[in-house]
């Protein structure tokens, strides 16, 4: 009984310090713009896969990490609408 809680705990605080660890009521919708984000993040992290995108698309890498940046404002679109209760 005590492990259960434990672990409960220690989810919780992992939930509460990161953004994008998830939640019981996460939407589909939040789920996937905080993946879609974290993809963004780490291509912008890594400047070899930045290289590699400016290659591909031709552009000068600054123009490649300035559209990825705009990108995470909304990389899935707008919010979808709520149901009214």
């Amino acid at each position: 009984m005590g492990d259960r809680y434990n672990i409960h705990s220690q989810l919780e605080h992992l939930q509460s310090k990161y953004i994008g660890t998830g939640h019981s009521e996460i939407t589909k919708y939040e789920w996937l713009v905080n993946q879609h984000r974290d993809s963004y993040s780490s291509y912008l992290g890594h400047s070899d896969l930045l290289n590699y995108f400016a290659i591909c698309e031709n552009e000068a890498k600054a123009r490649v990490r300035f559209n990825l940046m705009e990108k995470m404002l909304q990389p899935c679109g707008p919010p979808p609408d709520k149901p009214e209760d």
